[in-house]
């Protein structure tokens, strides 16, 4: 059916700010690439793991900016703070328990991707790249764990923090320059807390998320691998399916057709 010239004149007004925006920028664009991209037919449920990680990390970074907003980086203060979040601030139990447990969380659903990416030879060529960019986001995320385990600052934060600072004093080669840097003294105090809070809030979320970004454009640029026992590469294009509009005049990004999949 034709569409009346009231519904073109307001399509129009509606879809301006996104026509101003994709003229200028060419995001629009790229949203829709990456939104609407060509995936294997028998991809499953294994797949998602690695959403569901970006998703708890997420949820990490929205909480822990908002318990940054009242808590404080002092011996004699953080305890108290952690205290006054949980039972004084309107919903505050609720945005540390989510940041609490969701570490956990996140640790786990990395083991998990991990070991999908591994059991499924999704590490092979062309993804090792993105295989060594999944490690260090790995070693990372569990170095965040690390770190803001000591926050709270109370006995059981401080003796696993003592143990954890003596396995990385005696680690191999730069073990105790590295347990130097982190410690900041002779004992763990005022200022260990310092570093160890703002490595957990500035550097190593810095880090994920440059990461993060690398690794997606990798996904993206070559596809989402197969399973083991697909007989279709990653986005290629099937009998019955028409071609992508702009792919016979190679407007569209190349697949990975004709690369050995996992």
């Amino acid at each position: 059916m034709a569409k009346t010239e009231r519904r073109k004149q307001v399509e129009a007004v509606v879809l301006y700010p996104l026509d101003w925006l994709e003229e200028r920028s060419g995001l629009v664009g790229g949203i829709k690439y990456f939104l609407f991209r060509k995936v294997p037919r028998d991809v499953g449920w294994a797949q998602t793991l690695g959403s569901a990680t970006l998703t708890a990390f997420l949820v990490q970074a929205i909480t822990g900016v908002i318990l940054a907003m009242f808590y404080k980086p002092s011996p004699n203060e953080a305890y108290e703070s952690i205290h006054h979040i949980t039972n004084d601030i309107t919903f505050g139990w609720l945005v540390r328990g989510m940041h609490r447990w969701g570490a956990s969380v996140f640790i786990i659903l990395l083991f998990f991707h991990m070991a999908r990416v591994f059991l499924y030879g999704a590490y092979k060529y062309p993804r090792e790249l993105n295989w060594i960019i999944g490690f260090i986001l790995l070693i990372l995320g569990m170095f965040e764990g690390f770190t803001g385990y000591l926050l709270p600052f109370d006995q059981t934060a401080y003796w696993a923090t003592v143990v954890g600072m003596n396995i990385t004093a005696n680690g191999p080669f730069v073990g105790s320059i590295m347990g130097q840097i982190l410690q900041g003294g002779p004992e763990i105090g005022s200022t260990t807390l310092s570093r160890f809070y703002s490595l957990h809030m500035l550097v190593a979320p810095g880090l994920i998320f440059a990461l993060i970004g690398l690794h997606l454009y990798l996904v993206i640029r070559l596809g989402v691998s197969s399973p083991p026992w697909s007989k279709d590469a990653a986005g290629a294009e099937h009998p019955d399916e028409e071609p992508e509009p702009g792919a016979r005049a190679g407007l569209v990004a190349p697949t990975n057709r004709g690369r050995p999949t996992a």
